[in-house]
């Protein structure tokens, strides 16, 4: 059996030639996918921003939101109306309203197959629609990536910032009341900061604090930010791990552990401590 056209299943009286195609990708700051499996205003903002061309130029919007992992796996982001145009471009121009009444039960369920070919990520739907397949359609709505565990986190500082921003329930429970030794590792040229958290600042606050700040108040890492710039931090800064307790445990403990962690690092000589 072949694979499934995404045109079986449009409204019958739907006319792909009053739709473009959304197919939102990363922005150097967040993944599409994660606004709109935890924040839908937020996701609507992803399909109001107008580049220099109109390229909303059509009565409807059928948005797509890349897969993290597969670049050619979209999730289905709604069909949106828009009833609003101003000419300002680089703006959130375009208003939208999501149209429930057109494939209504798919969106967040729905997952697509599609290779595209160039840079252009909004397109006349006809010219794509041959190509477009369902890969899946799941049970329950995406909600987001899980917590993948304590052991299992190696998140860019953009990811790590859209978790903090939505407020994820599951990744906050498990880091709030934990103290740990953490490593935040430049994936460009593998330069490496250790830091900790302890007293009554649990990971989850503390890595909230380089979701604002960006260097979270760390003399080297502030160096860093400042010759690289914020894209480049939001993209190449990655968090993990390297070791993790109940807030009961003694902070001395954690700040030896810290000490030790820096050494066999060598976070002191080659990377971003500077104490």
């Amino acid at each position: 059996m072949g694979p499934i056209s995404l045109a079986t299943l449009l409204p019958p009286d739907f006319d792909p030639l009053t739709c473009k195609l959304h197919f939102a990708v990363f922005n150097g700051e967040s993944h599409p996918i994660d606004a709109l499996g935890n924040d839908p205003e937020l996701w609507q903002r992803w399909n109001t921003w107008r580049n220099v061309n109109d390229d909303f130029n059509r009565r409807f919007i059928f948005s797509l939101a890349q897969d993290k992992h597969d670049p050619t796996l979209w999730l289905f982001g709604g069909i949106w109306e828009v009833v609003g145009r101003r000419p300002e471009p680089r703006q959130h121009s375009y208003d939208v309203v999501l149209r429930d009444d057109l494939m209504g039960p798919f969106p967040k369920r729905l997952y697509v197959r599609v290779a595209l070919a160039g840079r252009n990520r909004r397109r006349n739907m006809e010219a794509c629609l041959d190509d477009m397949t369902v890969a899946m359609i799941t049970e329950e709505p995406f909600g987001g990536d899980p917590f993948p565990g304590h052991d299992r986190i190696n998140h860019s500082l953009a990811e790590i910032q859209a978790i903090v921003r939505q407020g994820r329930p599951d990744w906050r429970i498990a880091l709030e009341h934990m103290k740990g030794v953490y490593v935040i590792h430049d994936a460009e040229t593998g330069e490496p900061y250790v830091g900790s958290a302890y007293g009554d600042t649990g990971i989850w606050q503390r890595w909230a604090n380089y979701a604002l700040t960006l260097h979270g108040g760390n003399v080297g890492l502030h160096a860093h930010l400042a010759a690289t710039g914020g894209d480049y931090f939001r993209k190449n800064m990655r968090f993990a791990l390297l070791e993790f307790w109940s807030m009961r445990t003694d902070d001395q403990h954690v700040i030896d552990r810290e000490t030790y962690w820096k050494s066999v690092l060598l976070s002191r000589a080659l990377g971003h401590n500077r104490n």
